[in-house]
């Protein structure tokens, strides 16, 4: 079943999509590496330090989940707006921008000292580097922000000259809201009260506020898509869910502010608007299977239906219940920086942004490769790569948990504390586990790009299972 993209510039979504797919790989590699150096110490050193892979494979989770956000905004707006894109030009010179950008980056960490790195690229101008998640260089850090800019720019002027939808607008707000927490990264003060604070404004406001828009979005955008269910309803949902996800989520921003020199009211906010974080995950996992329920088409793809509903689920895992085991104070005061919280971190980060991006890539790569949907073969490989990452994922995150209580055990409710050194060598079964499921994540995101290169289309297959006579229908637009 061909189709049509109803509108040409939706393509410059295409080569951010690839990008996307091509560092979530490199980011697995460098997950991998520092799996094995939990166990085997020396493990490629000194080529690459445990910090080094560590600041690799954090970074281009970072990266590439923003690649697939604005490809995604690429394809959605044109559509959503009902208008092509002010500049597709503009996209793809930001496209070339941003990915050469981000290369040059890791090659520095994996090449030049960071402290060395630090002296070439200007850090003594504006003292920026060193802290986790935003170790990048000055120069990457502006860079940033100028495709930020562009982007916004590009996609805003988009809006402004077409509809206006609920999707779209909780979009733009997620991305303006993305862009302008970013800036905290140029805050970096000598008292470190104050500079861990803004660290959280970036880190904490972005995956536990505006990007839970931008998942609500791209979450509410296919499922209309796939299900056929009447927008005045999603939309609906889509404002309940993020209003849910705002008000808990900037509040819960206490919940790191427990132990760092705020005052201790915190203990409280944290502790109360944390525990009702899982509320709008739970919601987004009630509205994904009332919404396949109520559908009032049978979408060919059907593959991202699962993506979509997986992403609801994973995401209230992950995010919500993961994040609820250690979210209160008297709780957090001993799991703080364990295994626990790695746990916690893998399995959200997997579940709500890793998940949805793939939804949206599964939905709009056919389309953008001229069919509706992929071929049944094509869909049940994808099929079989969910089931396998999600399991490996669970995997990780089961033995990590695992680890997490026998370290805080161990480490932080004995009588006698064992060294940290001491309870890591205690910890080895389930780094191995966790290993294991690292390589099984990897085999399964192999098989989702090999789904890519498998032929056919669900007309050509319609057909011949029915001797030729069959007719496909085309699904009615949203």
């Amino acid at each position: 079943m061909t189709a049509k993209l109803p509108y040409r510039s939706q393509a410059v979504a295409k080569p951010y999509f690839i990008a996307a797919l091509l560092l979530f790989v490199g980011q697995i590699l460098f997950g991998l590496v520092m799996g094995l150096q939990y166990i085997v110490g020396d493990f490629l050193f000194p080529a690459i330090p445990f910090n080094v892979a560590r600041m690799v494979h954090t970074n281009l989770l970072i990266v590439w989940l923003l690649f697939g956000f604005m490809g995604s905004a690429y394809y959605l707006v044109p559509e959503e707006a009902e208008t092509e894109l002010y500049s597709p030009k503009l996209a793809l010179v930001l496209f070339w921008v941003f990915l050469v950008a981000g290369a040059l980056t890791v090659v520095g960490y994996l090449t030049v000292p960071y402290a060395k790195l630090a002296e070439l690229t200007g850090n003594e101008l504006l003292q920026t580097m060193g802290r986790e998640f935003l170790e990048q260089p000055l120069p990457t850090k502006l860079g940033i922000v100028a495709v930020a800019l562009g982007f916004l720019f590009n996609i805003t002027m988009t809006l402004l000259k077409g509809r206006k939808t609920s999707i779209s607008l909780v979009l733009h707000l997620g991305l303006w809201g993305l862009a302008l927490l970013f800036l905290f990264a140029f805050v970096n003060p000598h008292n470190l009260v104050r500079d861990k604070m803004y660290w959280w404004f970036v880190v904490h406001l972005w995956v536990e506020g505006v990007w839970e828009l931008i998942l609500g979005a791209l979450l509410a955008f296919v499922l209309i898509k796939t299900t056929g269910v009447d927008r005045e309803v999603i939309d609906k949902w889509l404002y309940v869910i993020i209003a849910f996800a705002l008000m808990t989520g900037i509040l819960g921003t206490g919940h790191h502010f427990y132990f760092i020199g705020l005052p201790g009211y915190w203990h409280w906010i944290g502790s109360v608007f944390s525990a009702l974080e899982p509320i709008p995950f739970f919601m987004m996992t009630v509205f994904a299977f009332n919404m396949v329920q109520r559908r009032r088409r049978d979408h060919p793809n059907q593959a991202a239906v699962l993506w979509a509903v997986g992403t609801s689920v994973m995401g209230f895992l992950g995010a919500g219940l993961w994040g609820f085991i250690h979210t209160l104070s008297s709780v957090n005061y001993y799991t703080h920086g364990t295994q626990i919280t790695a746990a916690h971190g893998h399995l959200a980060f997997y579940g709500a942004y890793v998940l949805v991006v793939i939804a949206m890539i599964s939905y709009a790569m056919p389309i953008l490769r001229g069919r509706i949907a992929n071929s049944r073969k094509a869909q049940s490989v994808e099929m079989w790569s969910f089931w396998l990452m999600t399991i490996s994922m669970g995997v990780m995150v089961l033995a990590l948990t695992g680890a997490g209580i026998l370290q805080v055990w161990l480490q932080r409710v004995a009588d006698n504390p064992t060294p940290f050194m001491a309870t890591q060598t205690q910890l080895n079964l389930f780094y191995w586990i966790r290993l294991w499921g690292g390589v099984g994540f990897l085999a399964g995101l192999v098989t989702y790009l090999c789904s890519f290169f498998i032929g056919g289309t669900v007309e050509q297959e319609a057909t011949a299972g029915a001797g030729g006579n069959a007719r496909a229908v085309p699904a009615r637009r949203a």
